[in-house]
């Protein structure tokens, strides 16, 4: 890295309406903690069968596989407060829903799959919203200091609130845990809807050749400089077939955001062949008693949490692009160490150091992101984005649950050194990026 130090004016506070947004994410983020906790215990009560156990990830990842994209169209179409409120309150109706069918015993695996489905589709509006609203609250030098602290509120409430509390309330009573889903998605539904008009994100934006109401829409303008591309939504008349490969188009079209974009799906892969039978490695391999298991991934809670506070200082200090580079080969360079000398102490503190690092690049990445793209076109992109990079997961862990038949070490062995592998062709390009707020206005 290197050690020349970037100047930069102290800090100020993020505003009041940045404030509503880290309550109504976290609000949602107790809701979606509860969520991932409480679908697979409850489909163990309903069913022996593993392989519709296993149905229950599944049914999460693939709503972003089909909806990802059609979900940043709606964000870049609509208020994005009322996007973040239909979302929350959609997902308060299907959690009190499931809530009805445990009360009178009508749930069954296929009912509980169906919402998890549900549940995940919403989450590709609301997961797009709230990124593409927070450009829209702050300036771009304090992009990295606020997405830290959106990452640091789902850490803490997803992994050291949600997991033992709704263990907790299943064990006491499934009704409790229900209820508090149903409450925490109609809350953040709710907080989203009191956002100031500058949070719609309509500003500016472009619809059939019109400017979109709000601050710096000009009447009659037209839809592009005279001579160059048109990224704003298409005229109704096109349709929103045109617009799903809007955020393709842009992205594939930025020097800076296409090999970002490569590099984050192969390093994402191979993250996910590592991560597919690391509760079997933990298990079986390091020797950690189940009863035990929950606790020793707060490691990477911890390690997540601390990074989220740590990214935006070390940004200041080293620049954008050395902390990428360095959180990208430190966080590989872990989990080989763990894969290549199997005790417990290695593998919790790899899983500290990962996770850790693995947040610091989401930051980064999430602030260069929403500083290069012009903001009528955040949701497309976001969702173009996740599509091929959660959509290429599955191939991961398959690859993954392979490796694992030779050993439940050799997946972090050989996903490490392959992660490495690609880190070392795209160093001098991740090296170079540059900081958010040093990236031309979008």
């Amino acid at each position: 890295m290197s050690t020349a130090a970037h100047s930069e004016p102290t800090p100020g506070p993020l505003g009041g309406a940045f404030t509503r947004v880290v309550a109504a994410n976290l609000s949602s983020s107790l809701g979606d903690g509860i969520a991932r906790v409480a679908a697979p215990l409850l489909a163990a009560r309903l069913t022996n069968d593993p392989l519709l156990v296993s149905l229950v990830a599944v049914a999460a990842l693939l709503p972003w596989l089909l909806f990802a994209i059609p979900a940043g169209v709606l964000v870049d179409r609509i208020d994005r407060r009322l996007a973040l409120g239909l979302a929350g309150g959609v997902r308060a109706l299907v959690a009190a829903g499931l809530l009805a069918l445990h009360v009178t015993g009508a749930l069954t695996i296929w009912w509980l799959l169906l919402v998890v489905f549900l549940y995940g589709i919403q989450e590709t509006v609301y997961d797009g919203a709230i990124r593409a609203v927070i450009p829209s609250l702050v300036g771009r030098r304090d992009l990295p200091r606020a997405n830290s602290r959106i990452e640091a509120t789902e850490i803490v409430v997803q992994q050291f609130l949600s997991q033992p509390l709704t263990s907790w309330l299943l064990a006491f009573s499934a009704v409790w845990a229900l209820g508090l889903n149903t409450a925490a998605y109609a809350v953040a539904g709710g907080l989203a809807l009191t956002l100031p008009a500058v949070a719609s994100g309509l500003a500016g934006r472009r619809f059939g050749g019109r400017a979109a109401p709000g601050r710096g829409a000009t009447p009659g303008a037209s839809e592009a400089p005279e001579g160059g591309p048109s990224y704003g939504a298409a005229p109704m008349a096109a349709g929103w077939r045109a617009e799903l490969v809007t955020g393709f188009r842009f992205i594939w079209g930025s020097a800076m955001l296409r090999p970002l974009w490569v590099v984050s799906v192969l390093i994402g892969v191979c993250h996910a062949a590592i991560m597919s039978t690391l509760v079997l490695f933990i298990l079986e391999r390091l020797h950690v008693p189940e009863a035990w298991y929950g606790a020793f991934m707060l490691a990477g809670a911890v390690g997540s949490l601390s990074a989220a506070a740590a990214t935006n200082r070390l940004k200041t200090r080293f620049g954008t692009g050395p902390v990428m580079a360095a959180a990208n080969a430190i966080g590989l360079g872990a989990w080989f160490l763990a894969g290549a000398f199997p005790l417990a102490w290695v593998g919790a503190v790899a899983i500290f150091v990962s996770f850790g690092c693995t947040t610091a690049w989401n930051v980064l990445v999430m602030s260069l992101r929403q500083a290069a793209v012009p903001n009528q076109l955040l949701g497309r992109v976001h969702g173009t984005w996740r599509t091929a990079l959660w959509g290429a997961m599955p191939l991961g862990s398959l690859i993954g649950g392979l490796l694992a038949r030779d050993g439940y070490s050799t997946p972090l062995i050989v996903g490490a050194t392959a992660g490495l592998m690609i880190s070392a062709v795209g160093h001098r390009y991740i090296v170079s990026l540059p900081d958010p707020e040093k990236l031309d206005p979008a």
